[in-house]
């Protein structure tokens, strides 16, 4: 339930460092800048071991996490029931398969537990939190394996927080951006934040950032949007980045990132901020 104080802090975390370098590129910048909370990654591409020097400057500052893959790419290992073709399925068909039950979990869980090794291996340490590219986290066979892997990797240690895409329907409507498409998300979401909860994990309390990644549209405008009905934890996600031939062979989403990058380099970003009456925290620094 949502307290009845007006929330002053948001969380800005920026998705898919280590997809490509012009990404990559843009989310340094912004964090150097003290323009993000933080970053997760996508440690299933090989540059991540290249880029890993470059994020580890910002450790303790900012929270670094692993934004898990399923749909983007190739797997860490060779896993048939998982990437017959050698590539990731991509999100239709990992959904199909995931509803009907048709999703090797042992095969998921084994990919998952290689990405938060990956982060491990390359950074140090494991990542502080973890969400999922195309919120592939909260389908059904994937939260499972998620919540188990996660369990057995950090053992005694602090267990990470996790990302909700849930929001509820009166704050979707409320904000206006991309209804459909957060409605459908926050559906795929619902009663995630009860097994989180159940197994001893944070996560946020309000969620927005879901955007129809249409160039013609005002990100400043967007973004003052998605700081409406602000949750008590609210974490915003964005997808900044400079365009390479890389983005442009991987990802549908490509003119929209520089047009993010642009606002929140920008001075109209900390207005946004301050006439929202919200200032940027990392999650950890939440006040509850």
């Amino acid at each position: 339930m949502r307290r009845s104080f007006r929330p002053t802090q948001v969380c800005l975390i920026a998705d898919d460092f280590a997809m490509t370098a012009g990404v990559s590129r843009s989310i340094l910048a912004l964090l150097a800048d003290g323009r993000l909370s933080g970053t997760g990654v996508m440690t299933s591409f090989r540059r991540w071991a290249d880029l890993a020097p470059d994020l580890r400057a910002f450790d303790g500052k900012a929270d670094l996490g692993l934004h898990l893959n399923l749909t983007l790419g190739a797997p860490l290992a060779p896993v048939r029931t998982l990437a017959e073709t050698g590539e990731l399925p991509g999100f239709g068909a990992l959904a199909r398969r995931a509803f009907s039950r048709q999703l090797d979990g042992q095969a998921v869980e084994a990919e998952i537990s290689r990405q938060l090794e990956a982060f491990e291996t390359h950074f140090g340490r494991l990542p502080d939190f973890i969400d999922g590219h195309q919120h592939v986290h909260v389908l059904p066979v994937v939260r499972q394996a998620l919540l188990r892997s996660a369990r057995r990797a950090y053992g005694g240690a602090a267990l990470p927080w996790i990302r909700d895409p849930f929001d509820t329907p009166g704050a979707i409507l409320a904000r206006g951006v991309a209804v459909p498409k957060a409605l459908v998300i926050a559906g795929l979401s619902m009663f995630w934040s009860r097994s989180l909860v159940a197994q001893g994990f944070r996560s946020n309390d309000g969620f927005a950032g879901v955007s129809p990644f249409d160039p013609g549209r005002d990100f400043g405008e967007d973004f003052a949007a998605f700081l409406r009905v602000p949750g008590p934890r609210h974490l915003v996600m964005c997808h900044p980045g400079h365009v390479d031939e890389d983005l442009r062979r991987l990802d549908p989403v490509v003119e929209t990132r520089p047009l993010e990058h642009a606002f929140l380099a920008g001075p109209a970003f900390p207005a946004a901020l301050a006439e929202a009456g919200l200032s940027l925290v990392r999650f950890c620094n939440f006040q509850d």
